[in-house]
């Protein structure tokens, strides 16, 4: 069976690995077209996916107009009778209806639970308990095609989006092998997505990460953890954008001002929420780097 794979980030490699190594035959990969960056934006930058196709001597396609004519007709070229899509952009009809098998899509919740492009953010920020990964066949509006496989992941209390990331990164390629599997040997039945349990993960913006201290303990502790590693919640301290990557709620009865900073200069820094505070642990002071508490309070001094 002939596979093309299409993906981009880190998330997307340890499947693309998994199938190389079963011995699926991948015959090219499409992914995101390099950037400039880095020091004097002068660097290219290539996608993890092209990354480990090159090394792995994968013919790469980086389409920057996956209408145009002369992609489409490169990618009939290839014969391919399943196309895969791990972390990538929104395919045209032409291109995930070409090949016989279909075009199936690994994506990062129970669908039709967080529906969209954060779905592992939101599953925490809401305070669930619950998520896992969905495979599903591609039709025309995102992410509502037949479900093939899924598989539940727990939720730790302590949880962030990068650790939770990182496990469905992992499980993600093991479903992804199991639906080839299926698909291969035409052992599956597709199943309708519950239009009732439809929820909803939209793109996460650096403006929409600001912290709102003024509720609950738990609810702020959740967002900050959604957001953490990336793109970080924050707050500001001294007109200074404030980004806060670990924390620890304390749940107690207190008459600050939701918002206000406490700190014994040295060895805490806690923030009022409405019924308790955020303990933060790990933070970076706009114009600073990320840094443990303790480094940070040992070198800041507070306004008055």
């Amino acid at each position: 069976m002939r596979i093309i794979f299409m993906g981009t980030p880190d998330f997307a490699v340890p499947t693309l690995d998994a199938l190389v190594k079963k011995g699926y035959n991948v015959v090219a990969v499409i992914t995101a077209t390099d950037k400039m960056g880095g020091r004097g934006n002068k660097k290219v930058l290539q996608s993890a996916v092209k990354k480990y196709a090159v090394a792995n001597d994968i013919p790469v396609l980086q389409p920057k107009n996956l209408k145009h004519p002369d992609f489409i007709e490169t990618l009939k070229s290839y014969q391919a009778d399943l196309q895969i899509v791990v972390a990538f952009r929104m395919l045209p009809v032409m291109v995930w209806d070409m090949p016989p098998k279909g075009t199936f899509n690994l994506h990062a919740s129970l669908l039709p639970k967080y529906r969209g492009a954060a779905p592992i953010n939101w599953a925490i920020i809401n305070g669930e308990k619950e998520t896992g990964l969905t495979t599903f066949f591609l039709q025309h509006e995102i992410d509502t095609g037949n479900v093939l496989f899924q598989e539940k992941i727990a939720i730790e209390n302590d949880e962030t989006a990068g650790s939770l990331h990182d496990k469905l990164m992992v499980a993600g390629a093991s479903l992804v092998l199991k639906t080839v599997q299926a698909i291969e040997e035409n052992n599956y039945e597709p199943k309708k997505q519950d239009d009732a349990l439809v929820s909803h993960a939209p793109k996460i913006f650096s403006d929409t990460c600001e912290i709102n201290f003024d509720q609950s303990t738990q609810k702020t502790y959740d967002f900050i953890r959604g957001l953490s590693p990336y793109p970080t919640a924050w707050t500001t301290l001294d007109d200074l954008k404030l980004k806060i990557y670990d924390c620890r709620p304390e749940k107690l009865v207190h008459e600050f001002r939701p918002g206000s900073f406490h700190t014994d200069g040295s060895s805490y820094f806690k923030i009022a929420t409405q019924d308790g505070f955020i303990l933060v642990s790990r933070l970076q002071l706009q114009g600073r780097r990320q840094m443990k508490i303790k480094d940070f309070l040992n070198g800041y001094r507070f306004k008055d």
